[in-house]
């Protein structure tokens, strides 16, 4: 039967800036992607983030993003690659020791944002993650945007790369998103999203935003915590999965 991985973003709450339920979401996927904090976050919240992944048994991912923490990394960072490379570097690094603090470690990394949606295209920007994440840990797993140039540099270069799907996001007749600042860009409705996902899973396919079926070939869904309803979108995707068959387990080894 086939398997597929559901994650989301966590790790991004602060005081006055809480925009996902960590907790709740916690109880639903098998993969975490956890705030580096560039874009959003604390030390002291994602390292509790980080811990509860633990205690349940979630794969922990790395989030790094652009530093561009006024606008949640979703501003797209016009940066030089030495500086670019430093700084996904830093991140990690950062990550890597807090997860080791409370008993895990890193399996994976998921770029954030503007700069996921930068390397899904952008070759100099792909090259400065990859040589990144090499350099910090090369056993570390690549996840990107299904069809994304980022994954083709980061399989040269000699990295294992999962490919990612994602439940709350509509898509564009070629396999890109709809960009967040167009209408419909974000998807709500927990029924129709997880009706989208369980499609994907078995036949591989999505219904893009102008009625076409795009071909996405992908090991990992993702529920945005910080999407109105993530929880309730979450755990019907679950669902709707489970009850079709497909079985929900990781892509990455803890």
């Amino acid at each position: 039967m086939p398997t597929i991985d559901l994650n989301s973003d966590l790790g991004e709450n602060v005081a006055d800036r809480v925009v996902s339920d960590d907790a709740a979401m916690l109880e639903i996927v098998s993969s975490a992607n956890v705030s580096s904090g560039f874009h959003a976050g604390s030390p002291e919240g994602i390292r509790q983030t980080l811990a509860d992944a633990v205690r349940g048994g979630v794969v922990i991912g790395a989030h790094p993003g652009y530093r561009d923490y006024e606008n949640f990394g979703r501003t797209k960072v016009d940066i030089d690659s030495a500086t670019l490379q430093a700084h996904v570097e830093y991140q990690l690094g950062a990550l890597m020791g807090l997860a080791s603090a409370v008993g895990g470690k890193v399996a994976y990394v998921k770029p954030h944002g503007a700069l996921y949606n930068t390397i899904a295209r952008d070759e100099r920007q792909s090259k400065a993650v990859v040589a990144a994440i090499k350099a910090i840990d090369p056993n570390l797993v690549l996840l990107g945007l299904a069809g994304g140039t980022v994954l083709e540099i980061a399989k040269d270069a000699g990295l294992t790369v999962a490919a990612e799907a994602f439940a709350d996001r509509a898509y564009q007749p070629d396999g890109q998103l709809v960009s967040r600042a167009e209408e419909g860009a974000v998807l709500h409705d927990p029924a129709a999203v997880a009706e989208r996902m369980v499609r994907l899973a078995g036949e591989g396919v999505i219904r893009a935003i102008d009625g076409t079926d795009v071909r996405v070939e992908a090991q990992s869904i993702c529920v945005h915590g910080d999407s109105p309803g993530s929880v309730a979108m979450a755990a019907e995707t679950k669902r709707m999965l489970q009850d079709a068959g497909i079985t929900i387990a990781p892509f990455a080894a803890a």
